[in-house]
């Protein structure tokens, strides 16, 4: 959301970072249920991991500005978006001497060539879905789609592969489905009007309030 405001110049309504908010409180609260269960984290991974979620940010807001001022097909944004971070890729791996070590990892075990075939086949697939979302509804929803995704594969991972469970899960993935609740409140004109209307009843009188206060200390503050 803070992409498209500075990328793209868009403007939201307020329900719509309140959504946003809910949903990275989910997805953060997810992060700290994780480090309690297994505390062994890298400070580079988080580093990465976040530096990935900034560009991953920026990425959905350029392709769909593009898409929009020079008419690009989805063939071509993933040509060009792909072909830029390989180059940044090959460039690190050849200087930190992954890319030699990966070739003889591979060169003993083949196999490993068609797992990156479908893994790369399917990720295809997936950024097509995801820049079709970001054509025709925008990037804030191609980013709500891929959010639910995330959760609903954390979920999964509970069915298909044994970890121990936390309360915290539970309420991280509600404050996510309350994000994306919203989020589709935000869409649907009449909801939309009732939300926003009684946000204005619920924050009225705090404002009355915190006027009255202000006052308060501006007159004592004078006296």
């Amino acid at each position: 959301m803070i992409g498209s405001i500075l990328i793209q110049r868009k403007k939201y309504k307020p329900v719509d970072f309140i959504a946003a908010f809910f949903m990275c409180a989910g997805l953060s609260y997810f992060t700290l249920a994780d480090s309690q269960i297994s505390p062994n984290f890298s400070l580079v991974g988080v580093a990465m991991i976040s530096c990935a979620l900034l560009c991953d940010a920026a990425i959905g807001n350029v392709q769909e500005k593009s898409m929009k001022t020079y008419s690009a097909s989805n063939i071509e944004v993933v040509l060009y978006s792909y072909s830029i971070g390989f180059l940044y890729l090959f460039v690190v791996m050849l200087f930190t001497g992954d890319f030699w070590s990966g070739l003889v990892f591979c060169a003993d075990k083949p196999v490993i060539y068609g797992y990156a075939f479908l893994f790369s086949l399917s990720g295809y697939l997936g950024v097509n879905v995801v820049l079709t979302l970001v054509r025709t509804c925008g990037a804030l929803a191609a980013v709500t789609v891929t959010t639910c995704r995330k959760a609903v594969s954390i979920i999964i991972s509970f069915i298909f592969f044994s970890k121990p469970f936390t309360i915290q899960y539970l309420w991280a993935g509600l404050l996510v489905v309350l994000g994306i609740y919203l989020n589709l409140v935000s869409k649907n004109q009449t909801l939309s009007k009732k939300f926003s209307y009684w946000m204005e009843r619920l924050w009225k009188p705090l404002g009355v309030r915190f006027y009255q206060y202000k006052r308060i200390r501006t007159i004592e503050t004078t006296v």
